[in-house]
Order: C-alpha cells, then sequence, then structure tokens
C-alpha cells in the first residue's frame, strides 16, 4: 500500500493543475484510479470523522464517493472531465449565435429575446433585444411548440436564420453558430423616466464568478470592474443583482468584493490540505482588501434570494460587513464550504470539500445563510429594490407592482444541493511536488 500511496503523491503534483496534463501511464488499470482517490480522500477531505467509513480496496470509485455524507464532494470520470472543467472555470458555449429568450406561451409568437451576447454572432449582426422570434429557419414559432421547435433547429443547425419583428418592423438576420464565451455581468436600467424627474435605478446582474468569460483575461471580475471604472461619474443608485448566483471561483468573488471594499479581511478561509511534508494539516487564510477601486464610492444595494449561494454569499459578506452597501430580499442558501478541484490518475476529476468560509467578523453561515437587512416577503425583488433606494437614497421612481420586471429564478432551494462550483479553488501543484521530491531523497 505504501507503494500505491507514493506513486499516487507522484501523480497528484504531474496532475494537480487546471490545465489538463497527460499522466505518466496512459493505461491506469482500475485499481490505481481507486487507491489515488481513496488516498486523496483521507488526506484532504473535511469531514473526518466519516473517513472510517471508505473501503481501502474497492472497484467503483463513484461508490466510494457516495459512502460520504458531503452531496458536493464528487467524481467526474474521464470521460466527462473536459466538459466539466469548461463549466467551472468559463463561460463557454459551444455552437451558439448569442441569445438568450423568455417563453411566454400566451403570445402568438411566444419566443421574446431577453439578452444579446454583444461579441457573439447576434450581437454582431445587431439582433434587437426584445425582439419577437417570428420564424427560425423558415419554420414558423407559435403555439406550446414554439420553445421546443426553436431548441431543437438551434442545435442541430449550423445556420440560423431569424425572422425578428421589433417596433413594428420585420428583419431576417442569418448568423453562423460559433463557439463564443458569454458575459457573466449584465447591466440594465429601470423605472427611468425624464419626463417625472425619475433618473432610473441601475441593476448589475452578477452571474457567476468564472476566470474566464467574455473577458477572457480577466473573467467575471474583469468585467464588473471595466463597467465600474467606466461609469465612476454616474450618481445613480446601482444594485448588485445575485438572486439565482450559485457561485464559482473564490478568488474570483473576492477580487469583485473588493472593488467595493477599501480595507478590512474580506474572508477567512479555515481548511485542510497537506504541508510541504506530506502532513494533513489544518490551515487558517485570510484574503484581505485593497484601496482604491471603482466601486468604494457611489449608492449600492446588494439584492439577494435563496439561491444565491457560496461564492456569491462569500462576495455578500465581504461588502455588507466591512461597507454599509445593504443586503436585501430573503436570506442566502447559506453554503459556507468549498472544495478544491484536482486531476485524478486516469484524468478524471475529483472535488473534495476541504474549505470552510468565515465573514469579516468572523461568523459561519453554513446551513443557516445570511439574512437582509431588509426583507423583500414577496414583492418583486426589483420593485422591493426601488423602495429601498426611495428609503436610503430618495430615489423617485414609478415602482408598480410591474409583473414584466419579475425574473424566474430558481426557488427550490433542493436544486442548489446538486450544483457544481459554488466555492471552489484549483490546487497548487507546488505543494504536491514537494512532497514527492522529499518522500524520494
Amino acid at each position: 500500500m505504501k507503494t500505491r500511496i507514493m506513486f499516487a503523491i507522484l501523480l497528484l503534483s504531474l496532475l494537480g493543475c487546471s490545465d489538463f496534463i497527460s499522466p505518466v501511464k496512459s493505461t491506469p488499470g482500475p485499481e490505481s484510479e481507486y487507491a489515488f482517490n481513496y488516498w486523496l480522500l483521507n488526506n484532504i477531505y473535511l469531514y473526518e470523522d466519516e473517513l472510517p467509513n471508505l473501503q481501502e480496496d474497492g472497484d467503483s470509485i463513484q461508490l466510494l464517493y457516495n459512502t460520504l455524507k458531503d452531496p458536493y464532494t464528487t467524481y467526474t470520470p474521464p470521460s466527462q472531465s473536459e466538459d466539466k472543467i469548461t463549466h467551472l472555470n468559463t463561460s463557454m458555449i459551444a455552437g451558439d449565435v448569442g441569445i438568450r429568450y423568455f417563453n411566454y406561451p400566451n403570445l402568438e409568437h411566444p419566443i421574446i429575446i431577453d439578452r444579446v451576447y454583444p461579441q457573439s454572432p447576434a450581437g454582431k449582426a445587431g439582433v434587437p433585444r426584445f425582439g419577437s422570434i417570428i420564424s427560425v429557419n423558415d419554420i414558423e414559432l407559435t403555439g406550446d411548440k414554439a420553445k421546443v421547435t426553436y431548441d431543437s433547429i438551434l442545435n442541430y443547425s449550423k445556420t440560423i436564420r431569424l425572422l425578428v419583428a421589433y417596433k413594428g418592423e420585420t428583419k431576417l438576420y442569418e448568423l453562423q453558430k460559433e463557439t463564443i464565451f458569454a458575459p457573466t455581468i449584465f447591466v440594465d436600467t429601470l423605472f427611468e423616466d425624464s419626463s417625472k424627474g425619475y433618473p432610473g435605478i441601475i441593476f448589475i446582474t452578477i452571474e457567476g464568478f468564472k476566470p474566464k468569460t467574455v473577458d477572457q483575461d480577466s473573467g467575471s471580475y474583469g468585467e464588473l470592474k471595466t463597467y465600474l471604472k467606466s461609469t465612476i461619474s454616474d450618481k445613480r443608485v446601482r444594485v448588485l443583482d445575485l438572486r439565482g448566483n450559485l457561485g464559482g471561483h473564490v478568488k474570483q468573488s473576492t477580487l469583485m468584493a473588493d472593488l467595493f471594499v477599501s480595507t478590512g479581511i474580506l474572508s477567512t478561509t479555515l481548511s485542510r490540505s497537506l504541508n510541504p511534508d506530506g502532513e494533513s494539516i489544518h490551515t487558517s487564510s485570510t484574503t484581505k482588501a485593497k484601496a482604491g477601486d471603482p466601486g468604494e464610492t457611489g449608492n449600492f444595494i446588494i439584492l439577494a434570494n435563496q439561491a444565491t449561494a457560496s461564492a456569491a454569499e462569500i462576495f455578500i459578506a465581504a461588502v455588507t460587513e466591512l461597507t454599509d452597501i445593504p443586503l436585501i430580499g430573503s436570506r442566502t442558501f447559506g453554503k459556507g464550504i468549498g472544495q478544491t478541484t484536482f486531476f485524478t490518475y486516469a484524468g478524471g476529476v475529483a472535488t473534495i470539500t476541504n474549505y470552510q468560509f468565515l465573514t469579516p467578523k468572523g461568523n459561519s453561515y453554513h446551513k443557516v445563510g445570511i439574512p437582509p437587512k431588509y426583507e423583500c416577503d414577496n414583492t418583486i425583488g426589483e420593485v422591493c429594490a426601488a423602495k429601498i433606494a426611495n428609503k436610503l437614497y430618495g430615489v423617485k421612481s414609478s415602482y408598480q407592482d410591474d409583473s414584466v420586471l419579475a425574473k424566474q429564478y430558481r426557488k427550490n432551494t433542493d436544486e442548489t444541493k446538486n450544483f457544481e462550483g459554488g466555492a471552489i479553488e484549483w490546487t497548487n501543484i507546488d505543494t504536491y511536488l514537494k512532497v514527492f521530491n522529499d518522500l524520494h531523497r
């Protein structure tokens, strides 16, 4: 067993980074992959009291992981690992035109364009947001089958011809599908009416925390920072909308929180990992804010709901505890643990819970969530934000209860238990490489 453990350490040192690296042995047997994952779990899995339940010698890696109670500790086989890594690290969409839509069954033509990604085929062609798609590839979209028809043609056709009606005009757009990177930050201005002196309220929707998005260098952080820098003179109230945000990379979330915080500890991480001598240890680390970022001035509100989780909660805790920016909406999901992601011997992906997160004030929100300062009850989030903006900043707006403003976010928290990449980190290869070298002196 000792030989297998030493070999596993070597493999982890070679494969434990966020780039795909070919394993030393190209066709490993199932025993080697099982032994590697067994060793990995025993050395870093957070809930150590469960480890005696693991079977040391087995042939089912999925059974090994299913023995553990934590639903976020998972194994992805090699055949699915590339798709998972793409999903966790990027907003890349293979074969798309860059359109999101709403489906309104009560309309004659139910497919209404909700978002158009600027750097996508649809964005470059000038497809209008809020346009109604009359037909796709010469097939009219009407009735209950409109959504299924549109999705099917989009999935199986390379050329997409959209007939779109917008403001009384109809235009045909011919688009070629591409691999695109979707934005994770979207900006909308609501409740604006210059005739009544209503300046409007800006809603900044933060959909995730990914290191590679439409901003392929800085990811979600780069998108948000660019927007804030370009609008630093805008004095209107801005709502940071994190409803339905299930998280992502921890570093991205703390970098984005730092945009609004000038000083203090953004987050404390308690972790179980390996030290340079190959010993399993518990450590504590902090991430501190730096001053001089564009979000440190201005009037902001954070909007969240029960499907706001994990890295999104790290962001919320940092900003609300270190600034006077209030949280409104409903209590967040309450996932105050995180995972490290490892490449395995055979090219699979091990995602293992080995982190706990504390707020700047040292509080844990795991399984309890973060309560809002202002509860929205059953009020539409946008309307609630407008009312709070009026209460705190005197912003005038016609915030009537307009159902058109309502967005359909996941409210069933049971769905959130199965999401991937809520608060993830990639392992540092240097630590494990030193472990291997020390064992072979």
